[in-house]
């Protein structure tokens, strides 16, 4: 049986963190298969070599843009290309960006609902978002980001109603930001999301002291779940 995946994300408060090569040398070896990180503040240069050693290393790469004007966000598709990552995670749609996604072969999961401020926060209601979700996927979008864990409502009810329909049509979502209990693990696990990431809640040690350590815990508790 399959369980959502684990993306590792080295941010804390939606950027990336200065230490993010060191700790994922000393982390590389850990269960997790999908990293990724922010469009900021790493220098480009920076951002490739990580993404480079990455990939080196087996991992899949996503870039994660938390940025809302079309321009911003074609800023962080951009850098997307140049890193050569997997998927291009976050930004609120636009055409332009899902163009440059489809001609170099990047998946594109852009956010739904009203995304505003950094770290974010998600309003909306969960059929405007399902509808507004429809609408990318017809134009070529490969799933969704949704921030269910920074929205102001019901995020569980949210999580669950937009993961069903998401489901129901065979697109896949990430649940992205603030998975920081094994509640919310149970939480995510029902509702059978493609994948979840974490960062924040690795840096604060919510799963435990070390940080590799908390890794392998987090993907080990889902791998056993879905063995049950």
């Amino acid at each position: 049986m399959s369980y959502p995946e684990l993306v590792v994300m080295l941010t804390y408060q939606d950027r990336t963190v200065d230490k993010a090569f060191q700790i994922f040398e000393e982390c590389k070896n850990t269960k997790a298969k999908y990293w990724g990180f922010k469009e900021e503040p790493l220098p480009l240069p920076q951002m490739k070599e990580l993404y480079d050693y990455m990939r080196s290393c087996g991992k899949i790469t996503s870039l994660e843009v938390v940025a809302y004007t079309e321009e911003e966000c074609l800023e962080g598709a951009r850098k997307a290309v140049e890193c050569g990552v997997d998927y291009l995670m976050g930004t609120m749609y636009f055409d332009s960006v899902n163009e440059i996604c489809r001609s170099s072969g990047i998946r594109y999961m852009p956010f739904v609902g009203e995304v505003t401020k950094r770290p974010s926060i998600l309003n909306g209601t969960a059929e405007g978002m399902i509808e507004e979700a429809k609408r990318y996927l017809d134009k070529g979008v490969y799933g969704i980001d949704l921030l269910g864990y920074r929205y102001t409502g019901d995020a569980p009810a949210l999580n669950r109603t937009f993961v069903n329909a998401m489901k129901q049509i065979g697109a896949p979502v990430c649940i992205a930001g603030s998975v920081d209990s094994y509640r919310r693990l149970d939480e995510v696990w029902e509702t059978g999301a493609w994948s979840f990431t974490i960062g924040g809640a690795f840096f604060e040690h919510k799963f435990g002291d070390d940080f590799a350590k908390q890794i392998d815990t987090v993907y080990t508790y889902m791998e056993q779940k879905g063995k049950e």
